[in-house]
């Protein structure tokens, strides 16, 4: 049966269907020869399907891991880079990816799996799910400073950032642990929202991804999720 390319993409593990499609877009993706375009169809059990000339495999189970990635780890993982990933602390054969990056120096709660179809749910903008994090800051915020963070900032390439819920969770010296809840995930919002505001962040942790927590893990740790957290994660529902 013909399906979508991207959603065959996905389903070989090759990140969100947004990511399968740039796949396309590029002209990397082929279909029994015959580069693909957007919008293209095909049958993975009939059309010989490549990406980069290599062909793809839909795996036949699905696979979810909770990982906790440490600082100074790659949470990419197609990448020239030679700086460790998250790849190497999970030892396996089958293509994953991760859903809800982190960047090299924070640390915390990454998804990694082979299904697209969550993945999306996940990370698509229109279904605004929640991520929480802890993060160490080196001056304990004010009202003002507070305020200005919950109700939204614009960054450094004009982008005006979401309404987020934030308090204070523990004073810690000089500066304070925060509790911050996002709908959003764009790459160094809470730094750089934080260096405007007059508050260096030290530390993030993320502890929270929709329903799925963080828990017990320690860095570099993972375990499978069970049955109960994947219905949990795809019965999120859609945030108007």
């Amino acid at each position: 049966m013909e399906e979508r390319l991207q959603k065959l993409l996905a389903k070989a593990g090759y990140g969100s269907r947004r990511n399968c499609e740039q796949l396309i877009i590029s002209g990397r993706v082929q279909v029994n020869g015959n580069t693909a375009e957007l919008g293209s169809k095909a049958d993975s059990e009939n059309d010989y399907i490549t990406v980069d000339l290599r062909p793809i495999i839909i795996p036949k189970r699905k696979t979810y891991i909770a990982l906790y990635k440490p600082r100074g780890v790659l949470s990419t993982v197609n990448s020239n880079d030679t700086r460790p990933s998250i790849l190497d602390i999970v030892p396996t054969e089958e293509k994953l990816f991760p859903v809800g990056r982190l960047d090299f120096d924070s640390e915390g709660l990454i998804l990694l799996t082979n299904d697209g179809e969550l993945a999306n749910r996940l990370t698509h903008p229109r279904y605004g799910h929640e991520k929480e994090y802890r993060v160490l800051v080196a001056r304990k915020p004010d009202t003002e400073q507070l305020t200005t963070w919950q109700r939204g900032v614009v960054l450094e390439d004009g982008h005006r950032t979401l309404p987020a819920k934030l308090f204070i969770e523990t004073p810690v010296g000089k500066g304070a642990w925060l509790r911050i809840i996002l709908k959003e995930g764009r790459k160094r919002q809470i730094r750089e929202t934080g260096a405007k505001l007059g508050l260096p962040v030290l530390r993030i942790i993320r502890i929270r991804i929709g329903s799925l927590q963080l828990g017990n893990l320690k860095p570099g740790q993972w375990r499978d999720l069970n049955h109960t957290e994947i219905q949990a994660l795809y019965n999120l529902p859609r945030v108007k």
